[in-house]
């Protein structure tokens, strides 16, 4: 379905993009069309993996994690990449997993509630891991914007 949006699609996916919780009713009645027309629509887009979860956007800070990084995984063999993401995916504080390529094999990022927490999750999880060879770790001081990708 690679970019066989119609104007309908776009304008119901950039509605909700703004708010996922918008009523469906809502969205009809500011494109002027019918409440079913936008629930096929939905329908089809989730059907077709374009949609695929409505979700809370939770924010870090207020929740206390304070600490937040970017690590890439150097691993003894590429062998191991899948054994470590299944392993990365049990610790909680691990967001974002990325199978990349470039000097690391896998990025992640990872929210913490200090920076000792950090250090925990990496050198007590982490680097417990069967084939991870090392890390680099990178902290972020502030996210200046972060959105999905245009609608197009």
């Amino acid at each position: 379905m690679e970019n066989q949006f119609d104007y309908i699609d776009k304008q119901i996916l950039s509605k909700l993009r703004l708010d996922a919780r918008k009523a469906y009713s809502q969205i009809a009645d500011e494109l002027k069309v019918s409440n079913s027309l936008i629930h096929q629509r939905i329908k089809k887009l989730t059907a077709e993996g374009v949609i695929k979860n409505a979700e809370f956007v939770l924010e870090e800070k207020s929740l206390g994690y304070k600490t937040k990084s970017y690590t890439g995984i150097r691993l003894r063999e590429a062998r191991f990449a899948k054994d470590v993401m299944r392993e990365l995916e049990k610790i909680p504080e691990i967001t974002e997993c990325n199978f990349v390529s470039g000097n690391y094999a896998i990025f992640i990022l990872i929210y913490a509630k200090d920076n000792q927490h950090l250090q925990k999750i990496l050198y007590d999880k982490v680097h417990l891991i069967n084939g991870v060879a090392g890390t680099d770790t990178f902290i972020c001081f502030d996210t200046c914007f972060k959105r999905n990708v245009p609608i197009e």
